[in-house]
């Protein structure tokens, strides 16, 4: 089991397993490719997605069954073969969170990011109902 030798917000050891290859990077930030999820259990249900080559940069990122039960962006075939899925379930989903102030935050739900939990290959993807869907839609981050 290999360690990389990366330095992350909490300064924890990250295994090679578990970084996160997004190959076309986040919309804005492109430039970036390997990231790993941290967790802090006072912050649930909210996650860190960190910056494995920029360690002062992480992104807030949320499952959307914490934040909108009913949720369910289409996902292309296009997108499908990219990742490789195989079921549904190979696909983890997770939201960016934008931090507008004390206790007032939204979500992005019209951009998820999709990674594929057997290869940890992931992608942020624009569903086939995009338009159907908000960029800014509010959440309490409260408590």
């Amino acid at each position: 089991m290999k360690t990389s030798e990366i330095s992350t917000i909490d300064q924890v050891p990250v295994r090679d397993e578990n970084v996160l290859q997004l190959p076309l990077g986040l919309l804005g930030f492109e430039q970036f490719k390997r990231y790993v999820l941290l967790s802090r259990p006072e912050e649930a249900p909210f996650l860190w997605l960190q910056v494995l080559d920029q360690p002062n940069l992480a992104f807030v990122v949320v499952s959307p069954t914490a934040v909108a039960a009913d949720y369910e962006p289409e996902i292309s075939d296009e997108d499908v073969r990219f990742l490789d899925l195989r079921a549904p379930e190979d696909a983890l989903v997770f939201n960016l969170v934008t931090l507008r102030g004390q206790n007032n935050a939204t979500v992005n739900l019209k951009g998820p990011v999709l990674v594929n939990r057997r290869t940890l290959i992931g992608k942020q993807i624009v569903p086939l109902n995009a338009a159907e869907l908000p960029v800014c839609q509010p959440i309490s981050v409260t408590a």
